[in-house]
């Protein structure tokens, strides 16, 4: 089952791949904002597999270096500069554990078919609107990184032994799943939503990974080429943010056995608190 789920991964990233080279190609420029990008790639996905999230991370470090030449760029970009390496955290999750295939098949075909949807929304958004929404996840994640550094999610399942979900249960999950994939394309993070539903069903804590891995790696390169068709992602040091993703997931997956992170958290939800306030400051900010 694993091989089957890693070869469709494959193929949806190598159709991935071929639209981003046939719309910007290949190309690196020399400069601090090449090496920034480069950084923010691999500290973003360094901390993501460890289980912080990309998302939240990358969307501070923008903000605050001013990165993006246009706001509306940042769910799209998002999506594309992320989906390369979290297909490569994939690979590390999909064969450490056993999911019960069907739940594991319905609940990420949901999350692409969601996502698929909420990208052909979001691209009609305004620089204002996007703003909002991100605010808004930096504070959800914020809080639900709260609850986890609390060890609040850790007690939801704490008891649970199920891999797999089964009747009333089960579409719950597909449904639930369906809309994180549509806020997911909206720029609020699946990770630790879905870690919160699939603990409230009653799934082995494992069981998040697996799921969580294999719907952002599914849904970030059908939803992200949406976003490359329609040119609103940062073009300028795309490759260098994708390249250092990938590098900061090997680092983190091969090298990394063992690290504190609960200072660091801490800190990044401080940041993004902060983050969320100047998101908010300047969509309600009179042109």
């Amino acid at each position: 089952m694993a091989l089957i789920i890693l070869s469709i991964l494959g193929i949806l990233c190598l159709y991935f791949v071929v639209i981003l080279y046939q719309t910007i190609g290949v190309h690196f420029k020399e400069g601090k904002k090449e090496v920034l990008g480069f950084l923010i790639g691999l500290v973003s996905d360094f901390f993501d597999t460890l289980g912080i999230g990309s998302f939240m991370i990358s969307t501070a470090a923008f903000n605050g270096t001013k990165f993006l030449e246009n706001p509306r760029y940042l769910p799209g970009t998002l999506l594309v500069m992320h989906a390369l390496p979290t297909l490569v955290e994939a690979l590390f999750f999909i064969t450490m554990v056993k999911v019960e295939s069907l739940t594991l098949i319905l609940l990420v075909v949901a999350a692409v078919l969601g996502s698929l949807i909420g990208s052909r929304v979001t691209v009609k958004l305004d620089k204002k609107k996007i703003q909002i929404i991100a605010g808004i996840a930096m504070l959800v994640t914020g809080f639900l990184m709260i609850a986890k550094n609390l060890g609040w999610l850790d007690a939801l399942g704490q008891e649970n032994t199920a891999m797999g979900l089964h009747g009333l249960k089960l579409v719950i999950g597909t449904v639930g799943n369906f809309i994180l994939g549509i806020l997911m394309s909206c720029g609020i993070g699946l990770y630790a939503p879905c870690m919160v539903m699939v603990y409230l069903l009653g799934l082995n804590p494992l069981a998040a990974f697996p799921i969580m891995m294999t719907s952002c790696a599914a849904l970030m390169p059908t939803s992200g080429v949406t976003f490359i068709r329609k040119g609103l992602f940062q073009k300028d040091y795309l490759w260098a943010m994708i390249f250092g993703g990938i590098i900061g997931v090997l680092i983190a997956g091969f090298f990394v056995k063992s690290l504190s992170l609960t200072a660091l958290s801490w800190l990044v939800v401080f940041i993004g608190f902060l983050t969320a306030y100047s998101l908010f400051a300047s969509a309600l900010k009179k042109d």
